[in-house]
C-alpha cells in the first residue's frame, strides 16, 4: 500500500515536470486534487506554452466526443420537431393560454389588475404569444410594444432587431426604457444574442384577461383529480 502511494506520488511528479495541470493529474492517476497539491506543490508551474500543449491536447481527445453528442442532440430535436407536426387551431389556443400564464402579466390579490402584458426575450415565444393573439381575433392596431434592454447593450440593433421580427404594421412600439448598467453585477445575457426583453401590451384589454383566467380554469379543472 505505502509503495503503492510511493509510486503514484513519484508519477504525478514526472507528470508535473512534463506540464501536466492538477485536473490532467487527477484524471490520469484518479486521486484527490488536494494529493496532488501536496505532492507536487514544490515544483515550478507548468510554462505556458507547456500548458496551452496540453490543453490542445485534451480538446483534440474530447473533440469526437463532443461531436457525438451534439450530434445526438440534432437528432434528437429533429425527431421530436417532428412529433409535434402541424398545430390545429385548438393545439394552439391551448398553448397560447398556458404560455400567457406563464409568462403573461397576472392579477395579484394585494395589487388587483386586468392588463394583458406578455414580457419575454425569446423571440420564437413572441412569434407564437402574437399567433395567438391573432387566433383570438385581437387587433393588431391595439397592441403596444416596449422594450426594455441594458444601456450597455447595443440599443439601437436591437431595437432594429424587435421592429422586424414583430413585421410592419403591427401595433406601436414606444419609447425603450434603458436599465441602469450595474459595473459590480456580472451579467451572462450579454453578446450579440442580447436584445433585451420585448413587453406586448393588449390596449384595453380587461375582458381578455378575464377569458384568458377563466381559460386558464378550465385546462386546470380539466386535469384535477376527480376526488379534489
Amino acid at each position: 500500500m505505502v509503495q503503492a502511494k510511493t509510486d503514484m506520488q513519484a508519477r504525478a511528479r514526472e507528470l508535473r515536470r512534463a506540464g501536466r495541470t492538477y485536473d490532467e493529474i487527477v484524471a490520469e492517476l484518479g486521486v484527490a486534487k488536494s494529493s496532488v497539491s501536496l505532492w507536487v506543490r514544490d515544483l515550478p508551474k507548468p510554462e505556458r506554452k507547456v500548458r496551452e500543449h496540453c490543453r490542445a491536447m485534451a480538446e483534440a481527445r474530447w473533440e469526437p466526443i463532443r461531436q457525438a453528442r451534439d450530434l445526438e442532440r440534432r437528432q434528437a430535436k429533429t425527431v421530436a420537431a417532428q412529433q409535434v407536426g402541424t398545430l390545429s387551431d385548438r393545439d394552439l389556443f391551448i398553448a397560447g393560454v398556458a404560455l400567457y400564464w406563464s409568462e403573461g402579466t397576472k392579477s395579484k390579490s394585494h395589487r388587483p389588475s386586468e392588463r394583458v402584458i406578455f414580457v419575454n426575450s425569446d423571440p420564437d415565444m413572441i412569434s407564437l404569444y402574437l399567433a395567438w393573439l391573432r387566433l383570438l381575433g385581437v387587433d393588431q392596431s391595439r397592441l403596444r410594444f416596449h422594450l426594455m434592454i441594458h444601456e450597455s447593450a447595443d440599443v439601437a440593433s436591437a431595437e432594429r432587431f424587435w421592429t422586424e421580427h414583430v413585421g410592419p404594421g403591427i401595433g406601436t412600439f414606444c419609447k425603450t426604457t434603458l436599465k441602469k448598467h450595474n459595473p459590480k453585477t456580472v451579467r451572462k445575457n450579454v453578446g450579440e444574442d442580447y436584445r433585451g426583453c420585448l413587453a406586448v401590451r393588449v390596449l384595453a384589454g380587461a375582458d381578455l384577461y378575464r377569458r384568458i383566467e377563466g381559460w386558464w380554469c378550465g385546462i386546470v379543472s380539466s386535469v384535477r383529480p376527480v376526488d379534489q
